[in-house]
């Protein structure tokens, strides 16, 4: 494969990419800088040594497998800082996820740097195929930002968000009930970047859009363990973030009198 027709065969992928995109009406986010246009070039110019130096290497069938398989990493490169527009749930007793992926831990803990007691923890585990935007899990106010660093273990692991990398956005609810609730961004074995794009005392909307953490990863929701909230989600369950309500909060009725 010549140079001339692997430089083509680039740009009808990414003519195509960009069609494709288009159809779908996904933008990419913003947090995906420089990523979004550094990889794509990277690829591209992958695909032009291997059209370069192939054909005096490899055979022609394998030429075309490597070629295919760097047109698929493209593809994927693209979509994983996908940002698709959502209809966030309007609902003041609700708790939306704050990251899409599949629900792995749903257990009591103790929080006591923050909630200061008590506290359920939801774990998220995003794949690589996930979207990867985090969205505030209701209507709150930042508090506190706390980033550690850590190690890099596989997010699957229970003791990931513990011994990770990790970002906490510590928020206090501003409708009632005005309880504290942390989410925790952690890094994987694959993810070594997390953004976080608010600041402390900013003012955030339930589904509103606060960070990502790219290339896999796992999100945590805290919040206080009372019998006055309902955990609405089981192991296994699939969410997405500012839509799949996780918990909700009871109200009581008035007594008759």
């Amino acid at each position: 494969m010549s140079v001339h027709r692997t430089v083509l065969f680039c740009l009808l992928i990414a003519v195509l990419v960009r069609d494709i995109m288009s159809l779908m009406r996904i933008p990419l986010t913003k947090y995906g800088l420089p990523e979004v246009a550094v990889y794509p070039m990277a690829i591209a110019a992958l695909m032009a040594a291997v059209g370069w130096f192939g054909p005096a290497l490899l055979p022609t069938g394998a030429i075309v497998a490597v070629e295919g398989v760097l047109t698929l990493v493209l593809v994927w490169a693209l979509m994983f800082f996908r940002d698709p527009q959502r209809q966030t749930l309007q609902d003041d007793s609700i708790l939306l996820a704050p990251a899409d992926g599949r629900i792995v831990d749903i257990e009591r803990v103790d929080e006591g740097d923050f909630i200061g007691g008590p506290a359920l923890r939801i774990g998220i585990f995003l794949s690589i195929f996930s979207t990867h935007i985090n969205r505030a899990p209701c209507d709150a106010r930042v508090e506190k930002i706390t980033y550690r660093p850590g190690k890099y273990l596989n997010a699957m692991n229970r003791l990931a968000g513990k011994v990770n990398e990790s970002n906490n956005l510590s928020l206090v609810r501003t409708s009632q009930p005005k309880d504290r609730l942390v989410v925790r961004q952690i890094s994987g074995a694959i993810a070594r970047r997390i953004v976080c794009a608010v600041r402390e005392g900013q003012q955030l909307a339930g589904g509103e859009r606060f960070g990502m953490i790219k290339f896999g990863s796992r999100t945590e929701l805290y919040l206080p363990a009372g019998g006055n909230v309902e955990c609405l989600v089981r192991l296994g369950d699939k969410v997405k973030a500012g839509m799949t309500p996780l918990a909700k909060y009871r109200t009581t009725k008035p007594e008759s009198t």
